[in-house]
């Protein structure tokens, strides 16, 4: 059943609040990038439909939700992502649901960088 449910959500851009009751709509994600290069960790604070930079990536977060403090702890969030080193640059690297607590069922597949979900938190 949770396998269906994360296909769905994957399927497209509907807000979460949308697909059942449970997810609070949230101002901020909490990212972790990682450059495998240079191992270098970082944590990126980036509000809805406010574009971030790290290194050549652009990273869009469109929706971000939290699931309520007395549920089990998750967040998801609608990230697009663009390389402007990549080789179709006017093509997203990336466009999705990511989850906080599933970072492996959808993720960037990047040679240099990984981006995951921490949180999602108000603005």
């Amino acid at each position: 059943m949770r396998r269906l449910l994360l296909a769905v959500l994957l399927a497209a851009p509907v807000p979460l609040a949308a697909q059942g009751p449970g997810w609070v709509p949230q101002g901020v994600a909490e990212l972790q990038a990682l450059d495998k290069v240079t191992a270098r960790v970082s944590t990126l604070r980036v509000p809805v439909n406010q574009p971030a930079r790290f290194g050549s990536l652009t990273i869009t977060v469109e929706a971000c939700y939290a699931r309520p403090p007395d549920e089990v702890p998750d967040s998801a969030a609608f990230l697009v992502i663009s390389d402007t080193r990549g080789p179709s640059a006017s093509l997203p690297a990336f466009r999705g649901w990511m989850f906080a607590n599933a970072p492996g069922v959808n993720m960037l597949e990047h040679p240099v960088y990984d981006i995951r979900v921490i949180d999602c938190r108000a603005a």
